[in-house]
């Protein structure tokens, strides 16, 4: 994994400095403003920094290459305060041992520790905090680079508690809905790179770091290169479509002063047709009910000078056949004529086993990126992460709540995975 900083006027002048040496495939970890060097610092603007990383099976950080005086001195009393512990149960077998979790008491064998409520709470509050502090972290680690050697003492006893504070992160991940399988590839992922003697928030920011790596990059929808880009929005009834888009079409028309055409060819719900109807005449932006792909050809032809269509779809059963099949007819109506995305909405409520069949049934009819709305009515976010992996969609949006056009946001894998890890939720 490589992970470097790139300074520029602007943050897309410093992110364009970072593609140019590194790729496109790089991802944001962290953007700051800072100050200028120089006797006349303070009459200069200030500039952008962004850290970046980039997955790069060649390019692995050697666990020496982390020294404790790198690691914030907050962490390292952390690390003191709430190592994971191996203890005897009395009265127990040998090999029954207290192992840390994140919600009640957790045993490996069965017993249970008398301390072991007080202390598992008291870890989660130290992980809260290394998770609070992973950016201090990683530009402590940026800003000392050079090979130290390795420690010459090695300590089963901390090979140990290292096993267990994985093994927390992962149960966390767990309680997060994580599925159980790309929980274990992430943690084989970062154990092999374990050493015996690394130190704990090394382990917690390169886990950090994965994750953000498997999001990936955000993707939000970009004007075309060329006339007018139709933008699709699909997905069952019920998760929030028709909100969906009158917050994407606020975004455009009121804040960045784009040309927005809304078409809806939801001729099943009325109130529905009502609801973009309404949300068009307080934006002053035109709105069409289209019957048919004629009339989906026909709308291109009149707003050619506007910068996007957007496009609300009917909502409907994935099982339904029929519906289908028609849905597939609007989506590459506009092929070869204008450019297009299609983004697949999604309820983070929605249980896993339903987005599957719902991901896997339109992955059959076209290419789509994901939304997903209703953040403010789960306690979990571990599907945005095994969805994303199922599919190998790019996440663009996520909203949480009603109001347009103040809930909705880029999507932030940082915030994301820290919620995963059993951070605070900002």
């Amino acid at each position: 994994m490589i992970i470097k900083k790139f300074q520029g006027k602007t943050e897309a002048e410093a992110v364009e400095s970072a593609k140019k040496e590194l790729g496109n495939n790089v991802v944001i970890m962290n953007v700051r403003n800072v100050k200028r060097k120089g006797l006349f610092s303070f009459l200069m603007p200030q500039i952008v920094e962004v850290t970046v990383a980039l997955e790069a099976e060649q390019e692995r950080i050697p666990a020496s290459a982390v020294r404790k005086e790198e690691i914030p001195q907050p962490l390292v009393e952390g690390i003191a305060a709430g190592a994971v512990r191996q203890e005897k149960i009395p009265g127990a077998e040998p090999d029954k041992t207290v192992l840390g979790g994140t919600d009640g008491a957790a045993t490996i064998g069965g017993g249970v520790q008398p301390e072991a409520a007080a202390f598992e709470a008291k870890e989660s509050r130290v992980i809260e905090e290394k998770l609070d502090s992973l950016h201090t972290l990683l530009e402590q680690q940026l800003q000392k680079p050079e090979e130290v050697k390795e420690e010459q003492k090695e300590n089963e006893g901390e090979a140990s508690e290292l096993e267990r504070f994985m093994k927390l992160l992962y149960n966390t991940m767990l309680d997060n809905e994580v599925k159980e399988l790309y929980a274990n590839q992430i943690i084989d992922e970062i154990e092999k790179n374990n050493k015996p003697n690394m130190p704990f928030d090394y382990a917690l920011a390169n886990t950090y770091q994965k994750m953000i790596l498997k999001f990936g990059k955000p993707i939000g929808i970009q004007p075309a290169e060329k006339g007018p880009k139709v933008v699709f929005f699909v997905g069952p009834t019920g998760v929030g479509k028709t909100t969906t888009i009158a917050k994407i079409a606020s975004k455009f028309s009121v804040e960045e002063g784009r040309k927005v055409a809304l078409l809806t060819a939801d001729t099943y719900r009325i109130a529905a047709a009502e609801q973009l109807r309404t949300y068009a005449n307080i934006l002053e932006v035109p709105f069409r009910v289209i019957y048919s792909t004629e009339e989906v050809e026909q709308a291109l032809r009149d707003f050619k000078d506007y910068d996007f269509i957007l496009v609300d779809t009917a909502g409907h059963s994935h099982q339904n056949e029929p519906q289908k099949e028609i849905m597939n007819g609007f989506l590459h109506s506009v092929d070869g004529l204008a450019e297009k995305e299609v983004f697949l909405v999604l309820s983070a409520t929605t249980k896993y086993r339903d987005l599957l069949s719902i991901a896997d049934t339109y992955s059959a009819i076209t290419d789509y990126k994901l939304i997903f709305t209703k953040l403010d009515e789960t306690t979990t976010l571990g599907n945005l992460l095994n969805l994303k992996l199922h599919t190998g969609a790019s996440l663009s949006y996520v909203t949480c709540g009603q109001n347009v056009p103040d809930d909705i946001e880029t999507f932030n894998p940082q915030k994301t995975v820290k919620q995963l890890l059993g951070g605070r939720k900002n």
